[in-house]
Parts: C-alpha cells; structure tokens; sequence
C-alpha cells in the first residue's frame, strides 16, 4: 500500500519561509514523478514543483527563485522549501506521486491527473 502524508504547513507572515514535507512509503516502481500542487477554493488545482526520479525538475512561473523542490536519495521524503513567501502563496498544498512514470518534470507539472497517488493536504497561510 502506498501512503502519501505531508506536514510542515502553518501560517507566516510575508517575506516569511516554511518547509513542506511529504513522506512517501510503499512504492514499487523505481520511476517515480513526485511533487506539489495547490488549491486556492473558486480556482483550478495548479501544478507548483516536481522532481522525476532521475532528478529532473521544474516550478510554476510564479514560485522560481523563491521555492526549491528536493528528494534526497537517501530519504523517502519529498521536501517543498518556500521562502520569500507572499500572501498570493496562500492555499492547500498537496504532495502527489506518479509511479511508475517516464514523464519529464515540466510535462508532469501540467498533468495533476497522471498522479495516482495524493496526500491529504496541508494549508499555507501567508498574511500581509
């Protein structure tokens, strides 16, 4: 059984920084997408960071420079660093994996419905 399960969201002031995690357990594949997605309620789910197992990655327009994606090899944990974090930031974030998967990051940035698996989401609160 594969389990997905973030931690780490909270509320900060802008210009302020958090770290999501993701712990990710049970996969069988060993190609994999993993990444980070967000929900604003009234908008459409929108692609924020994904890392493929051979460590390509890519960010939305609206975060580079200010968020880094990572997955250490050696951990089974999917990591969203976010600083510099702006009240637009504001929503539900979610961690998803994709396995097995021979998609490149950009291409799975855009394409929320190839994850087969999604955690339960954590809320990000960024106050002005």
């Amino acid at each position: 059984e594969v389990r997905v399960v973030e931690s780490g969201g909270g509320s900060v002031q802008a210009r302020g920084s958090l770290r999501l995690s993701c712990e990710v357990s049970g996969l069988t594949y060993r190609t994999y997408c993993m990444g980070w997605f967000r929900r604003v309620p009234g908008k459409e789910r929108e692609g924020v960071a994904v890392v493929s197992w051979d460590g390509d990655t890519d960010y939305a327009h609206s975060v580079i420079g200010r968020f880094t994606i990572s997955k250490p090899n050696a951990e089974n944990t999917l990591y969203l660093q976010m600083d510099g974090l702006k009240p637009e930031d504001t929503a539900t974030y979610y961690c998803a994996v994709m396995s097995p998967s021979g998609m490149t990051a950009k291409r799975a940035l855009d394409l929320p419905e190839y994850y087969n698996y999604w955690g339960q989401g954590t809320q990000v609160t960024v106050s002005a």
